[in-house]
């Protein structure tokens, strides 16, 4: 996606001044709006452009689409949004150099047990690297428990709410109870964004559990089933390359690369996983 240069911004300028001299009744409102617009858009491409970004994670965007997916999912750096499962941070980073100064962020995580078990450790690493961080440091952790009712955020106060690539590791009961979590977080006219590894229509569900992929059409049932309309679907992260059909599942590709150096150059070619991008709203 290209930025927004001065030679646009200024064309901007002159078509809303031309309009207003043209329309003795144009409202000064449509001469400030495009200005509006135009720092909303740039902030997010400024984000993905940062320099902070972890620089294997830049590596990524070409298989991730960041600004593209976002913009999707209607996202503005005023917005109160919720990131579900963050794991490593990729979009932790975009989203805290984006949401900056004007926006908030949650991250809505495992809860530490007490135990030795991956839920503690996940938990354990990511408030080590919000407290360590300076770039997180406005960033409010929150628990997400696929058996549990969770407060991802406040009540009714998110704007937006993301979950990129988790659903398979929720699998149908928590991906459940995530959409209820995700609904009751939400404003109302909020958005649920998500993207995940899809499963190829081929391919039964059945014997495809652990594979890593997820059903599109179980995606959506279960969503509108908590109370969402689906409003919208994109094919900005569709791969026609991956047939999910993998010996290691999801994990055979790139970047997991599960098999090694074993047919590396062909999982290479095929890249990263074909995933579904879903927008749901909640009424």
């Amino acid at each position: 996606m290209k930025k927004l240069t001065m030679n646009k911004i200024n064309m901007i300028k002159k078509t809303t001044l031309k309009s207003m001299f043209s329309g003795a009744t144009l409202s000064l409102v449509l001469l400030a709006s495009p200005f509006t617009q135009a720092e909303k858009l740039s902030k997010l491409e400024q984000a993905v452009a940062s320099e902070q970004r972890t620089e294997k994670f830049v590596k990524r965007d070409q298989y991730r689409h960041p600004v593209e997916t976002l913009n999707f999912f209607g996202f503005q750096p005023d917005m109160t949004v919720v990131e579900l499962i963050p794991g490593g941070g990729w979009y932790t980073e975009i989203l805290a150099l984006a949401l900056k100064d004007s926006g908030t962020l949650y991250l809505a995580n495992y809860p530490d047990t007490d135990e030795d078990n991956y839920y503690s450790r996940s938990r354990k690493k990511l408030e080590k690297k919000v407290a360590t961080n300076p770039l997180y440091k406005d960033i409010e952790i929150t628990t997400y428990h696929p058996k549990y009712s969770n407060a991802l955020a406040p009540k009714g106060t998110a704007d937006l709410v993301l979950t990129f690539r988790n659903l398979h590791n929720f699998k149908v009961a928590g991906v459940e109870q995530m959409y209820q979590d995700a609904f009751s977080a939400l404003k109302s006219g909020g958005v649920l964004g998500v993207v995940e590894h899809r499963l190829a229509k081929n391919l039964s569900w059945e014997t495809s559990k652990g594979t890593g992929y997820f059903p599109q059409d179980l995606t959506i049932k279960l969503a509108e089933k908590a109370g969402f309309k689906l409003a919208a679907s994109s094919e900005i992260n569709a791969n026609p390359k991956d047939t999910g059909n993998h010996p290691k599942g999801v994990w055979t590709l790139p970047p997991a690369f599960k098999l090694g150096d074993t047919d590396k150059d062909k999982y290479k070619a095929i890249g990263e996983s074909d995933r579904m991008t879903l927008k749901f709203i909640k009424p």
